[in-house]
């Protein structure tokens, strides 16, 4: 466990960093210095989270490649940290992407590879409370960027740059925690065959000799677990309606919340996701993995029902039961993917799961924009309702 809680403590450092920033952007956005609308707010989003998810495959792919995992990791951290000083510099919503562009672009080089590091570690009988301890770790320090953000916005006189600025710091304390982490070559104890062959050159029966990896997809795509393709697909139908969290802070002003208390209730969403996340995921190494998607699918639809009917008082109730969907999937998604794939392509479909999410959450943030800018604040958690829900009837029926 000791790569583990090392990993943790990096991305509880990270966490605190990230979310110091991550709740002020949608205010920062369309305040009166930047002047954009939430449908900036979707695209900003939108490109960035889509960013990170789609590069996870690739970083994944190239940590099996290698057999390595640390260098990789440790250049994302990296990069995310330069990301923060690129918000500092913003004084226009362009400038505010390529900041969130650069940090994401981070966070999907690092997480393939971090996920593979901390499956690596730990049994499968262990392993979905290996995942849940570090969700646990990464959401406490996501819990303390929040209050962090909150304390510094209150005294600062809405002065964002100076936060965005204090933020670097735990952002590079957390790339020099990963200096020591522990990392084992990956090992193939037996030979690949043609169904174990997705991550490597000419895998999957039916490709080309010595083909790239991302040629021959359709071969390889027929060779993995089909519980694993029929869960990677309901991931993209889910996503659809998975809108960034900041429409969840302007649905708080939307609704009366001023800036500072919208700030608050997003904690209360952290404090939620930080205290469940650990046992959430041991439960599901007891109860198997499917109850707690399915359980934490309809917990979102109904809460994004709920979002679009609430009354402003009701928020400080809603904004916790979220993080309470939260810790139910997002960990177990992970180990349940680590669960179906093939040791040699682990951090591969770590990544395309992520690259399925990635697909999704482009067209979901800048879709819930429009439907708020046309339609009323209310519309796109309507959709984003239907689609938990969607997910959690095609999880329970399909695998």
């Amino acid at each position: 466990m000791f790569n583990v809680i090392i990993l943790g403590l990096a991305s509880f450092l990270t966490d605190i960093s990230s979310e110091m920033v991550y709740p002020l952007l949608p205010l920062y956005i369309t305040s009166a210095r930047i002047g954009a609308s939430p449908a900036i707010v979707g695209l900003i989003e939108g490109l960035a989270e889509s960013t990170a998810s789609l590069i996870r495959v690739f970083s994944g792919y190239w940590s099996d490649r290698m057999g390595r995992r640390k260098p990789i990791a440790i250049l994302g951290y990296s990069a995310s940290t330069v990301g923060k000083f690129f918000l500092y510099l913003s004084t226009s919503w362009p400038l505010v992407l390529v900041g969130r562009l650069s940090d994401r672009f981070g966070k999907g080089i690092r997480t393939a590879p971090r996920d593979a590091l901390i499956a690596d570690s730990a049994p499968a009988e262990t392993r979905g409370s290996a995942f849940g301890l570090h969700r646990a770790l990464d959401t406490a320090g996501a819990t303390l960027g929040v209050v962090l953000a909150y304390v510094l916005f209150t005294r600062a006189h809405d002065d964002f740059t100076a936060i965005f600025l204090y933020s670097l710091i735990p952002a590079a304390l957390g790339v020099v925690v990963l200096l020591w982490v522990r990392e084992r070559r990956a090992s193939h104890p037996r030979p690949l065959s043609p169904a174990l062959r997705f991550a490597q050159e000419g895998g999957g029966e039916g490709a080309a000799p010595h083909a790239p990896w991302w040629q021959n997809l359709g071969a390889r795509w027929s060779a993995l677990d089909r519980r694993l393709k029929a869960f990677l697909l309901l991931i993209f139908v889910f996503t659809l309606g998975n809108s960034s969290n900041e429409f969840l802070i302007l649905r708080a002003r939307n609704l009366g919340y001023d800036d500072a208390t919208a700030i608050l209730l997003y904690l209360a969403y952290n404090v939620t996701y930080a205290v469940v996340s650990w046992p959430a995921g041991r439960l599901s190494d007891r109860v198997g993995r499917k109850a707690l998607l399915v359980s934490g699918y309809l917990t979102y639809g109904l809460v994004y029902f709920a979002f679009a009917l609430a009354s402003a008082a009701a928020l400080w109730v809603l904004f916790p039961v979220y993080g309470l969907y939260i810790a139910l999937t997002e960990g177990v998604e992970k180990a349940l993917v680590a669960d179906l794939a093939p040791l040699e392509a682990r951090a591969t479909l770590i990544g395309l799961h992520a690259t399925f999410t990635g697909f999704g959450l482009l067209p979901a943030s800048v879709l819930a924009g429009f439907l708020w800018n046309t339609f009323g604040a209310s519309a796109p958690f309507y959709f984003g309702g239907a689609m938990g829900v969607l997910a959690a009837v095609g999880l329970a029926m399909l695998i």
